[in-house]
């Protein structure tokens, strides 16, 4: 039977960012010191936080759309963290024998990931191979998260949408929709205007940045 516990996890990340409204997100952005690069198509930006925090993220040249996403914090100790994904595909790890059985992680396991769209947010669970009508997805609006359940109780799992609470925005089931096909499972909700706004403004900011290009020593932060 497959499982997944109800928490937020994979992504795991789930940044606490409750706000009033997007605002407070952009004000946040402009307090990091930043750097830029543009590598193998790609524009990477590092953001390095007041708080502590990173974030790092990977867009298109030609499109201006997210490839990746990712945060950490400073360890226990006062070292760097581990990167934890919010959006881009999972880090692929090998399976790792287990001495004591002779066994190794099965590759069959659901593997959440979120890609989104201009108009979107989108996440795929893959190795799902329940018939569509198999599934339930309804959003908890109190508890700022979506949940997929299955009507044979094989799977599980809620996760939020970190955009919609630093946008401040409330979140709505008719936003949601869902398909499946080649045993994956693929939920869209559609992103309200606030969270376009928001998005246009981040853009408008990340072209203040004179980003290096590859092969260049080094770029200066802002």
């Amino acid at each position: 039977m497959v499982t997944t516990a109800g928490s937020f996890s994979s992504p795991r990340v789930h940044w606490e960012f409750n706000m009033a409204s997007y605002s407070e997100w952009l004000s946040y952005l402009q307090s990091a010191e930043k750097t830029a690069l543009v590598q193998d198509g790609k524009k990477k930006v590092h953001f390095k936080f007041p708080d502590g925090k990173e974030m790092a993220e990977e867009y298109d040249v030609k499109t201006n759309d997210l490839l990746l996403r990712k945060w950490r914090k400073k360890g226990t100790l006062g070292g760097s963290g581990t990167w934890e994904i919010e959006v881009g595909d999972p880090q692929v790890v090998r399976p790792v024998a287990m001495e004591t059985q002779g066994m190794v992680e099965s590759s069959s396991n659901p593997i959440f990931t979120r890609r989104d769209t201009k108009k979107a947010f989108m996440w795929r669970i893959r190795n799902l191979p329940y018939p569509v009508e198999t599934y339930n997805i309804t959003v908890d609006a109190d508890n700022r998260c979506i949940i997929i359940r299955t009507t044979n109780k094989k799977y599980y799992k809620k996760f939020p949408i970190p955009d919609m609470d630093r946008a401040g925005l409330p979140m709505e089931q008719r936003a949601v929709n869902y398909a499946h096909a080649n045993n994956t499972l693929v939920i869209t909700y559609e992103k309200p205007a606030g969270v376009l706004e928001m998005e246009r403004q981040v853009m408008q900011e990340l072209k203040k940045l004179k980003a290096a290009k590859d092969g260049d020593v080094e770029c200066n932060p802002s």
